[in-house]
């Protein structure tokens, strides 16, 4: 208890220092998972001497973290932005991650002269993307939506072919006929797993009737959690059944439904700076130099050869034009997805793991900092943006925050006075307005003349100075109706 509070300083001002890294990455044009990893080394045994180092521990709460940002990036993916890019995004997930795995392993075996297990393990560690890491630097990019569809469907659904790679041939199991069909076990299941409980959690948030609004972000991410739970006990895909049961809750009809997106976005950056400060926590920067020319190799492999032959082999049926599948070689950011892969190994005291772990975070590190510095630039040259494309307008809370102004939500109950009541007699302060009135499922832009009716829903704009007043003169409507004032009703 006597180092409570030093703890929770400690993380307070770690958390508070990634924040402010995101403003400062976003302005780089870069990634802010080195900014992260730089706050992890700065902690670690280089820095301030704090000592980390337990793999398992690390794994575990390196998956966990995944599972977060999974839901997250499911939550948050529109279906129909990626319904166009659904073929290319599933091959790239797919066949692009065999590719990789085979390309890669066959030229490390030959070039580092590891033996075939482990060149393939390397392989499959580094043939998943990571979502964070990718659209950081896409927002700044302006490339075509189909484009966007592509990556961002590839990231949320390759980490699972490329988790099952690597339990695979970290366990040292067998490779016969019968690994293939394991593999679409596992992912066929975890399809379906996430589809069920997505469709299920949906159905019954719609039906719930919560005493508060907090409990519906809480009860839409406990589903994914538990997507994830049971395609592991079923011995399925976890990572795939937590992505698409997200996806299904974030394209249905979920009450509450900005604040859970909210809750979700803020819940995925919190384990997604967790989990970097942690994976650089563990690094060790002497052992990083040492693994220096073994990642600089990998990354040159997977860079120019493994990524670009698997984007081609996995796009021949789509006929996507060649700028793009450069663009799409080139977009290939790896994050903490390898890192967090690479200790599954290392946890099992496979020999040469601790080398693997070492030469992912070089190849990350200079990857990250090659491929986000240039991707821009790569799609003005290869006449992929579209700066004369209105870009979609992002609906959230900030605007109001900027603007100093609030949205009240008023429903009005069977028996209210409000009932009957015309706009007009509101007399709501100058700085307040019902901006939009939900009837019977439909909604409409009220009128001075529209007059109010019990279940009736209103969405009230007003400046944070109006609002106590608003509320005031609401709840006295509601209270005595339109002669409110003149019967006394002063609504407190």
């Amino acid at each position: 208890m006597d180092q409570l509070p030093v703890l929770l300083g400690v993380g307070g001002i770690v958390l508070l220092a990634s924040v402010v890294a995101v403003r400062v990455s976003v302005r780089l044009g870069l990634p802010s998972l080195l900014l992260y990893l730089g706050i992890g080394v700065l902690l670690g045994e280089a820095g301030f001497g704090i000592r980390f180092e337990n793999p398992e521990l690390t794994q575990s709460l390196g998956i966990a973290a995944l599972v977060l940002i999974l839901t997250e990036g499911g939550l948050t993916t529109r279906w129909q932005a990626v319904k166009p890019a659904l073929g290319p995004g599933l091959a790239l997930s797919t066949v692009a991650v065999v590719v990789s795995v085979a390309v890669t392993g066959s030229a490390l075996h030959w070039l580092l002269g590891l033996d075939w297990q482990l060149a393939l393990l390397w392989g499959a560690v580094l043939a998943s993307t990571d979502a964070a890491a990718v659209f950081s630097v896409l927002r700044t990019a302006g490339v075509g939506k189909r484009l966007v569809g592509m990556l961002e469907l590839e990231s949320g659904l390759n980490d699972a072919p490329a988790y099952i790679a690597v339990v695979v041939l970290a366990a040292g199991s067998t490779v016969d006929w019968t690994l293939p069909l394991l593999v679409v076990y596992e992912l066929a299941a975890g399809l379906v797993i996430g589809l069920l409980l997505g469709w299920l959690g949906a159905l019954a948030l719609r039906r719930a009737a919560l005493p508060a609004t907090g409990l519906y972000p809480l009860a839409t991410v406990s589903v994914c959690v538990l997507a994830f739970s049971s395609g592991q006990l079923a011995h399925a895909s976890g990572l795939l059944a937590t992505y698409v049961a997200g996806l299904v809750l974030g394209n249905s009809r979920l009450p509450h439904r900005s604040d859970t997106l909210s809750f979700a976005e803020g819940l995925g950056w919190l384990a997604q700076i967790g989990l970097f400060v942690l994976l650089g926590l563990f690094a060790s920067p002497s052992r990083l130099l040492e693994t220096l020319v073994p990642g600089l190799v990998a990354g040159a492999v997977v860079l120019l050869l493994a990524r670009p032959l698997s984007v081609l082999l996995s796009m021949l049926p789509f006929r996507v034009p060649w700028r793009e599948q450069v663009f799409l070689s080139w977009a290939g950011l790896r994050g903490a997805v390898p890192i967090v892969l690479a200790m599954i190994p290392l946890s099992q005291g496979v020999p040469g793991a601790q080398r693997l772990v070492d030469a992912v975070f070089v190849l990350v590190i200079v990857l990250t900092l090659l491929q986000g510095a240039t991707l821009s630039p790569l799609a003005r040259v290869l006449g992929l943006t579209r700066g004369t494309e209105p870009k979609e307008i992002e609906v959230d809370s900030a605007p109001l925050d900027e603007l100093g102004a609030e949205l009240l939500q008023v429903r009005i109950q069977a028996g209210s006075r409000l009932h009957g009541v015309y706009l007009s007699e509101l007399r709501l302060p100058v700085d307040a307005t019902v901006s939009l009135v939900v009837r019977d499922g439909a909604g409409f832009t009220p009128q001075k003349t529209s007059r109010l009716q019990e279940h009736d829903q209103l969405l009230v704009v007003t400046t944070e100075r109006a609002r106590a007043a608003t509320e005031r003169r609401l709840r006295a409507v509601d209270r005595a109706g339109r002669l409110a004032r003149w019967k006394g009703e002063s609504g407190h």
